[in-house]
């Protein structure tokens, strides 16, 4: 999640909590719509690794390529 909310702060020009924030509340939304292991696997996806590990095993959950 660090490096995601980097590129937060470097394209929008936002400090790191108002970045972290705002992740967490786009985590939460989708928590709520989407089922349980699909939230669980957002979730696991954003605690470890970079932003880009985590969108590409994110794309392999909605059908993308893995």
């Amino acid at each position: 999640m660090d490096e995601l909310i980097g590129q937060l702060t470097s394209k929008f020009g936002i400090d790191a909590e108002k970045a972290k924030g705002t992740i967490e509340t786009v985590v939460n939304f989708l928590k709520t719509k989407l089922p349980g292991p699909i939230a669980a696997q957002i979730e696991s996806a954003l605690a470890g690794g970079t932003a880009s590990e985590a969108i590409a095993k994110l794309g392999g959950l909605l059908g993308g390529k893995k």
